[in-house]
């Protein structure tokens, strides 16, 4: 086994250890990004659903009553992700939840949050968008919003629009590095600082560094790059201050299985876990109606069938995010595409997933519209015992059986319950389709959104984080990634995992430096 120091090791390189990475090396420390996953260029990336393309880069990981989505390469989540970019609304800081007192820091507010945003948004950078910019798919949710009385908008997006072809695969990567992912702005200027970025690193666990002056000891597996369960060496870092920015089905794994080295590890790591509140529906258009209610119709003839053209998110109706309104009862509704991969899921019109309706709605998927709702949930979900390696168990390339276990109460059906309803009235009105939500007799509550997992807080007995995002009780160990939202955000994630993880950024610097480290905080967000 091979030993390393370094100043700080940074677990993951997606949103949450890429941000701190940059800032952390820019100030003059030494840092080593562990990423389990492989690295990949524009021209690596496959735009097609052939075996050992995509999923060699996403992982679709099964638990009890869930099922999520997670990258798995140099660049996390921001190298799949449908770079929907937007800030939670102010109300989302002040739930309570069903434990009755507000469950993020009293720091932590999206006034306080707003600066961190401002920064993200700039060194992406996240566009604007317009109505030449919305998909056909998205043009057919803004019309049957605003033939029902409701607004809708185009969705800001991490998205250079003059570059984008319009290719729709950006699960599976950006060939032409239009999606505005990590590897463009804070990655490649971490590097240029002098940070190590290692790919097909898998940590295993941190423990107490023997070595003089090290806080932690992180031991790793380096995996074969033609098959991740097969290892090809082991090792150990040794260092200063530890960044977990694994996801958030891996890092409450890594603490698990290391909680008996450090001496045991909050009880909070490991429960409250949210799928953001994601609810997907499918409604399946009638071309026909789409002409004579909507007055709609693309220039090569057909009224509508433009599910899979575009990109998968463009725009969205944020009617529902009404601040006074009760929790559970907030969300957004927004058009998004998945690959035809999914089409299993939706539900035929007789309530099932299967037979002859199923085939029969099948054969129409380029006329659906595949809508996901945001809603507040419960933070119901709990992870069980770790698997002896790995954050799950891999049954296949991009196939895993993990140990969260997520079963919706009352408030977070009810919650999902109240978004299917105003689905319908918008998309149903007259006929104009039949919107069916995703079964959850196949994958059990599906997501892309994992969060919660590992929390911040005030309260120690339901959070596992200090406001700064040190796990309580082991000073220099801090996490970053979506385990430390608090609750469900009922947008998209991904900014603000990126601004809470700038917000934390000068905490660690100061925690680094107080161990000697000549590491000082001010760098500029990178340049473009």
């Amino acid at each position: 086994m091979s030993a390393q120091t370094t100043d700080v090791l940074v677990v993951g390189s997606g949103f949450g250890g890429a941000i701190p990475a940059y800032y952390l090396a820019a100030g003059g420390a030494r840092v080593t990004i562990l990423e389990r996953g492989p690295r990949l260029a524009a021209a690596d990336f496959i735009h097609a659903l052939r075996l050992g393309t995509y999923n060699k880069i996403v992982d679709v990981v099964r638990g009890d009553g869930v099922t999520t989505v997670a990258a798995n390469c140099v660049g996390g989540g921001s190298v799949i992700y449908f770079a929907a970019s937007l800030r939670a609304p102010a109300f989302v800081f002040e739930r309570r939840g069903s434990l009755g007192h507000r469950l993020w820091p009293a720091a932590l507010t999206r006034a306080s949050l707003d600066p961190w945003y401002d920064r993200v948004e700039e060194a992406l950078p996240v566009t604007r968008t317009d109505w030449p910019d919305v998909s056909y798919a998205g043009g057919i949710l803004a019309a049957a919003c605003q033939r029902a009385g409701h607004t809708c908008n185009p969705v800001p997006v991490a998205v250079d629009t003059r570059a984008c072809t319009n290719c729709n695969w950006m699960l599976s990567g950006c060939r032409f590095d239009a999606k505005r992912s990590l590897l463009l702005n804070y990655l490649p200027a971490a590097e240029a600082h002098g940070a190590v970025v290692r790919p097909l690193h898998e940590v295993q666990t941190i423990t107490p560094s023997p070595v003089s002056g090290y806080r932690y000891a992180v031991t790793y597996l380096v995996l074969d790059p033609a098959d991740y369960t097969c290892t090809a060496q082991t090792g150990v870092v040794h260092a200063r201050t530890v960044v977990l920015a694994a996801g958030a089905i891996g890092t409450p794994v890594i603490l698990q299985r290391s909680a008996p080295f450090l001496g045991g590890i909050p009880r909070a790591v490991g429960r409250y876990f949210s799928g953001n509140g994601d609810r997907v529906s499918v409604a399946d258009i009638d071309e026909t109606k789409t002409r004579t209610l909507l007055e709609l119709s693309r220039p090569d003839g057909p009224a509508y069938q433009g599910l899979p053209i575009g990109r998968p998110i463009t725009a969205a109706t944020y009617d529902y995010l009404d601040p006074t309104a009760p929790e559970y009862s907030r969300f957004t509704l927004q058009q998004i595409y998945f690959p035809p991969l999914t089409n299993l899921l939706a539900q035929a019109f007789d309530g099932t997933w299967f037979g002859i309706e199923k085939r029969n709605m099948r054969a129409r998927w380029r006329s659906w519209l595949t809508l996901l709702a945001m809603t507040e949930d419960d933070n119901e979900g709990t992870f069980e015992v770790p698997p002896l390696t790995g954050s799950f168990i891999r049954l296949a390339p991009g196939l895993g059986q993990g140990t969260m276990s997520y079963h919706p109460t009352s408030r977070t059906r009810q919650a999902w319950s109240k978004a299917d309803t105003a689905l319908r009235n918008i998309l149903e009105k007259d006929n104009l389709s039949r919107v069916r939500p995703w079964t959850e007799d196949v994958a059990g509550t599906v997501t892309a959104h994992p969060l919660g997992s590992a929390r911040l807080g005030d309260d120690p007995a339901t959070s596992a984080l200090t406001d700064t995002h040190e796990l309580r009780g082991h000073p220099g160990l801090f996490i970053t990634d979506g385990s430390a939202v608090p609750t469900s955000l009922t947008v998209n994630p991904s900014l603000t995992i990126a601004a809470l993880a700038e917000r934390a950024t000068p905490a660690i610097i100061s925690r680094t430096s107080n161990t000697g480290v000549p590491v000082q905080h001010g760098a500029p967000i990178p340049s473009q």
